[in-house]
């Protein structure tokens, strides 16, 4: 009997799975340790409010009744925040499912192409490599985005952009002046996916990151991307979120399914969305630490990059040997190995104790080094 690999077709032979970060349980019980700490997946250390908590446990009596389609509260909470109007909105399981949702829409042939930078979220080429699209790959200058080099690469093939802001896994970001002048040159039937998953971050720490929204009324082909995972501490109940012109909002709702979003998520990104205060001051002690961490790596001599969200990417030649070494601390770390950039790893910022217990065991590597050429 054949392989049911010879039945599929050849765009899923072609893709590698994307590998998510290990979780906490399964490394205690594998490895036997009592404490283990996650600093790979760019979550917030901290769990939902106790507002948000009350939220979820009141809508639990509400869950044998499916959800409503378009998130309709929710909706007209975003759309007062942004200054939008709800036709402009579209909701998924994730920013994820949004970018899924895009190049279902847009993606027509084996002739289409995509442009996506190099490093950058694994997911814009895993999802338009599936669709069946041509990806073209642009490299970053120095972690940086090359916008220049992106222009160059459309064509009349070319369907969509995907632009990461701040981008992972180098942390960088696009600031307003050269996202303005991009935009002004891309072809208006080309769609611009601008990914704000670390929006609030970047906001709050560098005056000229884009005011996006503004963006909208002139650039009818710009989807922005904004996600409840990270600073809104929302990543296991999966909800996401897109402004873009209500043509493509409409668009991308034909191709959603009608339930991606569950009703315990909705509540709960509705509740956590009236906590601005509370969002704030996490973003900060974030930003705080992250200072903390720089300046550590700094006196160790570590390279790293310059970033504007809540992770650090270190640049370390013995990378491939650290990771399992603070692994095997109870430490996890992200391997940028599948990124594609060699003697590199992510660290995400964690509570204070969380990023001394990993700065011991990164000293504790350092003064081995000589065991780990």
């Amino acid at each position: 009997m054949k392989s049911f690999y010879d039945r599929v077709r050849k765009e899923i032979r072609q893709i590698r799975p994307y590998v998510p970060g290990r979780p906490i349980e399964e490394i205690r019980k594998k490895l036997g340790l009592k404490k283990v700490i996650k600093l790979a997946s760019n979550e917030i250390p901290w769990g939902p409010s106790a507002a948000v908590r009350r939220a979820v446990m009141r809508e639990m009596e509400n869950v044998q009744r499916y959800p409503y389609s378009e998130c309709p509260e929710l909706a007209e909470a975003l759309s007062k925040k942004l200054r939008v109007r709800t036709d402009q909105l579209v909701f998924g399981n994730g920013s994820d499912e949004i970018i899924a949702l895009t190049v279902k829409a847009f993606i027509a042939s084996a002739q289409d192409e995509v442009i996506v930078a190099h490093p950058t979220f694994l997911i814009y080429a895993v999802k338009s490599t599936l669709s069946g699209a041509k990806v073209v790959t642009v490299p970053m200058k120095q972690f940086s985005y090359d916008l220049e080099r992106m222009a160059q690469r459309i064509n009349a093939r070319t369907r969509i952009v995907f632009l990461a802001n701040p981008d992972n896994p180098t942390g960088t970001y696009v600031n307003a002046k050269a996202l303005k002048t991009f935009l002004v040159g891309i072809p208006p039937e080309v769609i611009v996916l601008l990914d704000e998953a670390y929006y609030e971050f970047a906001a709050a720490q560098k005056k000229d990151y884009p005011a996006s929204m503004a963006l909208l009324a002139q650039h009818r082909n710009l989807i922005i991307t904004r996600t409840f995972s990270k600073a809104y501490g929302l990543a296991g109940l999966r909800i996401g979120y897109a402004v873009s012109s209500s043509e493509i909002a409409g668009i991308l709702n034909r191709v959603r399914e009608p339930f991606n979003v569950n009703r315990i998520a909705e509540v709960a990104a509705r509740t956590a969305l009236k906590e601005t205060a509370l969002m704030t001051a996490r973003v900060n002690a974030i930003l705080k630490e992250k200072r903390y961490v720089s300046d550590a790596l700094e006196e160790l001599g570590i390279c790293s990059v310059e970033s504007a969200t809540n992770f650090i990417l270190i640049l370390l030649p013995q990378a491939a040997r650290f990771v399992p070494y603070a692994l095997g601390r109870g430490v996890i770390v992200r391997s940028m190995h599948d990124w594609g950039i060699p003697g590199a790893f992510r660290v995400t910022i964690g509570k204070k104790d969380e990023n001394m217990l990993f700065l011991r065991v990164l000293r504790a590597f350092m003064s081995e080094r000589g065991k780990h050429a």
